[in-house]
């Protein structure tokens, strides 16, 4: 797989926040723009390796369960699925660029 390229973060949080907001934070403000940068840049890097897309869901779930301490959502699979899908089409296009 080629090099992981540089990835527009504006892009990124738009589609996190829009799709992915587990804490119910959004519409962020300018303190915690950037509170889920580094899950979406690594779910991205996750896609762009093809790294199979239920295991990419796994991890955002994952990180809300354990890491973000959430616990259980009935909500948070669909989240991850809405998010990874929105993910592969950014993904698609990146590469249809190169």
């Amino acid at each position: 797989m080629s090099e992981i390229p540089t990835f527009k973060l504006s892009r990124l949080r738009e589609i996190g926040w829009t799709l992915w907001d587990p804490i119910g934070l959004a519409p962020p403000d300018e303190d915690f723009e950037d509170e889920y940068d580094s899950y979406l840049l690594q779910a991205a890097a996750k896609l762009w390796r093809a790294e199979p897309d239920d295991r990419v869901c796994d991890y955002l779930v994952q990180i809300e369960q354990e890491h973000m301490g959430l616990g259980e959502s009935p909500s948070a699979k669909e989240r991850a699925i809405a998010l990874v899908s929105a993910l592969n089409a950014y993904i698609a296009g990146l590469r249809s660029e190169a």
